[in-house]
């Protein structure tokens, strides 16, 4: 790796790492921000959910937008867009000060990571050098969501929860100055345009998944809003699919859906987010309403989970090295599964502290190999034109995987509290372990579809030294 490459690596790592944080970094600090700021309690929600629509609904959007405006501008401007709402949030005093703020942060994710992705891809060529920064990228962006918990809970309980938001304008500013210096402008030599009823058309129906997830979480999957969300949802996706079909330079060319790596890379990612990142909220449930640990220490208890992800995030590109993506995949996901099971044996005895911190790690460095293998595999092999679209898919796979998973895993685990009838301690402790079986059910499913059904996997690398 070059001076330059290392450069360009930090720059572009620190910058997804930052915005993985914003998912969950205010999460323990909502009852307090709620007090500050003048939010009801039944609207506190929307402080999470503002940003969640706004990072995955648009981030297919802005992957292709960076292919025709130029990547690195694309990233930059989302840099500085971030740098603008923080600034907002931080200062913020009314509740529709802070909403926006959310939404530009949320914007600012869908312009910067798609961007970001693509600025690493066509900064190291295929093989063992992209295959590690991928590692890093990876490691990076799931850590980021165990750390944001962690900071969340620092900042807000030594200094304020402001600092949640104005923690990310030095960043900001260290990135845009000397990212021009190491990024060079990339896009496609050839000239695409901007399939505007196609970005319409997707962009709404996630919008509208999103909400109707986040909303059958909040309330129930019989609510009116829920079932209107998905019907809305489906119907815009049927109708995005026939203008794809008939567009002259379509968002999604729908033959790249059709490579069975980026449908089944896509679709491990998709459920590697959706389970690591709703196991972090239904153990934060376990910790501080069975074990009666504090926000911090509820925080600072994944500290563990965080480990296990950068290990996994540096063994990855090893073991894809030595078992090629598929198995990698495949043994990845069953191992996380074992994890996740194993954690269906914690009680409200103090000492399954301990059994949680050995899980959490084990499935954590199972987790980054994953997500590693997923990387590799939805974003090689494709053309420097589709290399914006294939980035998009795959970071967009990221967003939603972390959006959707509390939704889901919190949607059953209320659902076993009602059937319970009370909200004591083991009320929440019988609602974590269901959900907790369905977590590692889908490890396993996955496992199963990606061995199945994934074909021609990329070439196996040689082993990594």
């Amino acid at each position: 790796m070059t001076g330059r490459q290392r450069l360009a690596l930090v720059v572009l790592l620190a910058a997804s790492f930052t915005l993985a944080v914003d998912f969950s970094i205010l999460n323990v600090a909502l009852p307090v921000i709620g007090a500050d700021v003048g939010f009801g309690l039944e609207n506190l929600q929307w402080i999470a959910t503002a940003f969640a629509l706004c990072a995955a609904g648009l981030t297919l959007l802005f992957g292709r937008a960076a292919d025709i405006a130029g990547r690195r501008r694309m990233f930059l401007l989302g840099m500085a867009l971030l740098g603008v709402a923080s600034l907002a949030g931080g200062l913020a005093t009314v509740p529709a000060v802070l909403l926006i703020a959310r939404v530009g942060q949320g914007i600012a994710t869908a312009m910067v990571v798609p961007a970001a992705l693509a600025l690493l891809l066509a900064s190291f060529p295929e093989g063992s050098l992209r295959d590690k920064a991928l590692g890093l990228n990876g490691s990076l962006m799931a850590a980021g969501f165990t750390t944001g918990a962690i900071l969340g809970g620092l900042l807000t309980d030594l200094l304020s929860w402001r600092w949640a938001f104005l923690i990310n304008i030095p960043v900001a500013l260290a990135v845009l100055i000397i990212g021009p210096m190491v990024l060079s402008e990339s896009k496609p030599a050839t000239r695409l345009r901007l399939d505007v009823p196609g970005a319409i058309t997707v962009t709404l129906g996630l919008l509208a998944l999103v909400f109707g997830l986040t909303n059958a979480a909040e309330h129930s999957w019989s609510d009116p809003l829920t079932l209107g969300s998905l019907g809305a949802a489906v119907v815009l996706f049927i109708a995005f699919v026939a203008v794809e079909r008939r567009a002259a330079s379509p968002l999604v060319p729908l033959d790249i859906l059709k490579r069975s790596t980026v449908a089944w890379g896509n679709t491990a990612g998709i459920l590697a987010f959706v389970t690591e990142t709703s196991l972090v909220f239904l153990l934060t449930l376990y910790l501080q309403q069975v074990l009666g640990y504090t926000p911090l220490g509820a925080g600072l208890a994944f500290a563990v989970l965080g480990l296990g992800t950068v290990l996994g995030g540096v063994l990855g590109p090893k073991v894809i090295g030595r078992l090629g993506n598929k198995k990698a995949i495949v043994y990845a996901f069953i191992v996380q599964a074992v994890a996740t099971g194993a954690l269906v044996l914690l009680s409200s005895n103090p000492a399954s502290i301990w059994l949680l911190l050995v899980a959490t790690f084990i499935g954590g460095v199972a987790n980054l190999v994953v997500i590693v293998g997923f990387m590799v595999t939805a974003t090689s092999g494709v053309t420097d034109t589709e290399q914006g679209l294939a980035t998009g898919l795959a970071t967009m796979s990221q967003q939603i995987g972390i959006t959707l998973g509390i939704p889901v895993m919190s949607a059953i685990f209320t659902a076993r509290i009602v059937a319970i009838g009370n909200h004591a301690a083991p009320a929440v402790l019988g609602g974590v372990t269901t959900a907790i079986w369905v977590n590692a059910g889908l490890c396993l499913v996955t496992a199963l579809l990606v061995a199945v059904f994934l074909r021609k996997p990329s070439s196996v690398l040689p082993a990594f030294r």
